[in-house]
């Protein structure tokens, strides 16, 4: 049977990792650490998980490659330089790996994400011997792109940057056009340099499209650090707790909590995460909680606006909600919510007075407003808030707006001027996270639950930007 890839997709975070197998065992790379979805794609399959490889030691997820080697006996590969504190199959640079009769990998060293990053060729056996069929790139060669070089700190970057390019040069110097190219990040992770919507690639199409292909050394170089961008604060404790050894998730549901609890809970500051959608959120909610819906990149913006190890409870409609956010909290490391409610805003209120409303408008509202027609409903703006990261900021915005990232917001809320705050990011859900925190604070806010592209041509005044 010729070799089969099939890809485990985690959207939320960007990220890929891979099953692949000859019809009888099977090599995992990079897994996320909720390894169900592997197991049970491995038994759908009817195949043997022999070999689960890392590429390097995760700085955007909590990798399940330790206990998915535990619970399969597989071997688990991990590059030899990474100095971890668990048992693992030390690779390096050179090395062949046999999987089966029809099957290989074999070991790369592309340094650049990480210093000691891995690259794992797959080897399909024909009648001439040895058949590259791709290459596993992890954090290295991305569609389109590459791993950003930052995440080890900036003063490594510019070093890492150029062994980036390097690596990239060596991967296409050493397999053929048509091979397959399987990365782990790149598919708006924050674990990419910049991002591509291809699906799928070979290394011919990265010789054509990829700038680190087309691109001496030091523009690469240059290009590349000037585009980076700020990365989740969570980031800081993935690496960590990869290097240690992540232990078994556990996904069980976690407590109720009633209206009385859901209270005193708020009134202690706690992290109350409304998981609804931002327009039944706008409708109704509890007041002092976030609304960061499942709809979007939920665990990415919870991670980095949160105080690590903070208490959090969820609240939700159903309890697959509950149980979709769990799941995707493990990945970054959250464990366990300290509590959980679902149903409707009138089921986790004692009173009337805890129901807030959050009013919405568009950008043609916004031009009308700014032009001295304001909808009816709506309070005039006096302050337009924007909470796009840094590179969107600086691509153009609306003219006389405040910017504020949407992750820098809580430590900053006493930087928003005085009035009605009107806040936008680039299509909503940041806008509507930003303003429940601003209401939170008692300030009278609208989100723009708008597209940012439609901005100029309802009538917004724009500026440039500083691009």
């Amino acid at each position: 049977m010729a070799v089969e890839v099939s890809v485990i997709a985690t959207s939320s975070l960007g990220d890929r990792s891979y099953l692949a197998s000859d019809g009888t065992v099977a090599i995992v790379v990079d897994p996320q650490r909720d390894i169900d979805r592997i197991l049970y794609l491995a038994g759908e399959k009817g195949v043997r998980v022999t070999h689960v490889v890392e590429t390097h030691i995760h700085n955007d997820y909590v990798s399940g490659g330790l206990e998915l080697a535990r619970l399969t006996g597989a071997r688990y590969l991990v590059a030899a330089d990474d100095e971890v504190d668990f048992d693992r199959t030390p690779v390096a640079d050179g090395d062949t790996v046999p999987v089966s009769g029809a099957l290989r990998l074999r070991v790369l060293a592309t340094p650049g994400h990480t210093f000691h990053h891995l690259s794992y060729v797959l080897d399909e056996a024909d009648d001439a011997g040895w058949r590259p069929v791709g290459v596993f790139t992890g954090g290295s060669l991305l569609f389109g792109t590459t791993g950003r070089t930052d995440l080890l700190g900036g003063q490594h970057a510019h070093e890492l940057a150029h062994h980036q390019h390097a690596s990239a040069r060596r991967l296409a110097d050493l397999l053929p056009d048509g091979a397959e190219v399987w990365p782990t990040h790149g598919f708006g992770s924050f674990c990419s340099a910049s991002q591509s919507d291809a699906p799928e690639s070979t290394i011919g199409r990265e010789k054509r499209a990829n700038p680190v292909l087309r691109l001496a050394a030091d523009e690469f170089v240059t290009e590349t650090l000037a585009g980076l961008d700020a990365y989740p604060a969570y980031y800081a404790h993935m690496g960590v707790a990869n290097l240690a050894g992540p232990a078994p998730v556990d996904l069980t549901p976690v407590a109720r909590a009633d209206a009385a609890e859901l209270r005193e809970r708020i009134a202690a500051g706690q992290w109350v995460v409304d998981l609804r959608h931002r327009k039944a959120y706008a409708t109704s909610h509890l007041a002092g909680t976030v609304a960061l819906g499942l709809d979007g990149p939920m665990s990415t913006w919870l991670g980095w606006l949160i105080d690590w190890g903070a208490p959090l409870t969820l609240l939700a409609e159903t309890e697959e909600q509950v149980a979709d956010a769990q799941r995707e909290l493990v990945r970054i490391g959250i464990d366990r919510p300290a509590a959980q409610a679902t149903g409707d805003p009138d089921r986790w209120s004692t009173e009337p007075g805890q129901l807030r409303e959050l009013r919405m408008a568009d950008f043609p509202a916004l031009a009308a407003a700014r032009a001295g027609d304001t909808p009816a409903g709506l309070p005039a703006p006096d302050v337009v808030l924007d909470v796009r990261m840094t590179n969107e900021w600086t691509a153009g915005h609306v003219e006389g707006a405040v910017h504020i990232p949407l992750p820098d917001l809580p430590g900053r809320l006493a930087e928003v001027p005085a009035g009605t705050v009107w806040v936008h990011c680039g299509s909503g859900y940041r806008a509507t996270a930003a303003a429940s925190l601003l209401a939170n604070a008692g300030r009278e806010v609208v989100v723009i639950d708008d597209k940012f592209g439609r901005a100029e041509a309802a009538g917004v005044a724009m500026s440039p930007g500083d691009a």
